[in-house]
């Protein structure tokens, strides 16, 4: 698969993820003017301008836990971020020291790149 989009324009190919069908999307645009082909539902095709645009993607990693009984706990942001945001919203995560006891859903960071960022597991207090 190509990757040559440039800013202003330009030309991009990619699978769609929406549904497990995986259309091979192609995506052409100069500014906010995206044509997208290769779709088989208009979902590919809003997914398509969105991931040729602004790519987001949800992120899950694992932050660490004082005082529990598991030494990490995972989480994940409970909305999609900026694709090129994620590095630096990993390295906050990497700093996060959460105090045991942690509950499912409990929210960690308000804002984490635009989501807050959630604990997908409970962790008990030693």
């Amino acid at each position: 698969m190509s990757d040559s989009i440039t800013m202003g324009g330009g030309k991009r190919e990619f699978i769609c993820i929406v549904c497990p069908v995986g259309c091979p999307l192609k995506a052409e645009g100069d500014g906010d003017a995206v044509k997208v082909t290769g779709n088989a539902c208009p979902r590919g095709a809003v997914y398509g301008r969105q991931e040729y645009l602004r790519p987001m993607r949800v992120v899950t990693s694992n932050a660490a836990v004082q005082g529990g009984d598991r030494p990490l706990v995972s989480v994940k942001t409970s909305g999609e971020i900026e694709k090129a945001r994620i590095p630096d919203a990993l390295a906050r995560i990497r700093g996060l020291i959460v105090s045991a006891p942690v509950e499912i859903g409990q929210i960690l960071i308000d804002d984490l790149a635009g989501a807050p960022l959630v604990a997908t597991a409970a962790v008990g207090k030693v």
